[in-house]
């Protein structure tokens, strides 16, 4: 019999793409570990720390960097944000999948990691709103940004957008459910290469 190793999808898109919500769901039908990113942003209405993000302090997170503790980390809106080695190293050893949601620079970081582990799992895609209009509706409909904060996002989504083409996959966004078919068809496909199937 043989087994695979796991898969690292990395998943990136402007803020309002819908990518947060296909990496949830995908962690919640247990087709993989969501990896929990740290920021050092305050958290937001019903979020919780350890589930959205590890909610840091800046000091804590400066001393996580000095002790090398991640994978990749970035400043975006004035916040840090990073992914912590503990959050993937040991699922993707064992042929867990693991989920990433994180931005353009974060995602340049891994893709420039020389650990053989990682860049075997990794697989990329890139989450893109159908229209700027489109994204404004979506930023405005979640009612938790002032208008300020949504003309900033909508200003870093136009320039993350003109990054789609360093990615492996370019996933149009449609309606949800659509959106979330080929985003898990995609992990699939990946599972069935036979470069990931190792022996016993």
């Amino acid at each position: 019999m043989s087994s695979r190793t796991g898969i690292i999808l990395l998943v990136s898109g402007p803020s309002g793409s819908g990518k947060t919500t296909l990496c949830r769901r995908l962690a919640d039908e247990q087709e993989a570990i969501y990896s929990t990113s740290c920021t050092t942003r305050p958290a937001r209405e019903g979020e919780k720390h350890g589930h959205d993000y590890h909610f840091l302090s800046r000091d804590e997170f400066e001393q996580r960097i000095a002790s090398g503790e991640f994978i990749e980390y970035a400043e975006v809106h004035g916040n840090l944000y990073g992914t912590l080695k503990s959050e993937v190293m040991d699922h993707i050893a064992t042929g867990t999948d693991v989920v990433m949601d994180i931005d353009v620079q974060g995602a340049k970081l891994v893709r420039s990691c020389t650990e053989t582990n990682i860049c075997n799992a990794l697989v990329e895609i890139f989450v893109m709103p159908p229209s700027k209009e489109e994204l404004r509706a979506r930023l405005t409909g979640r009612g938790t940004d002032s208008n300020s904060v949504i003309e900033l996002r909508m200003k870093n989504a136009i320039d993350e957008m003109k990054h789609w083409k360093e990615y492996s996959y370019c996933l149009i966004s449609s309606t949800r459910e659509e959106d979330y078919n080929s985003f898990k068809a995609l992990l699939i496909a990946e599972r069935l290469k036979t470069s990931r199937l190792t022996n016993n």
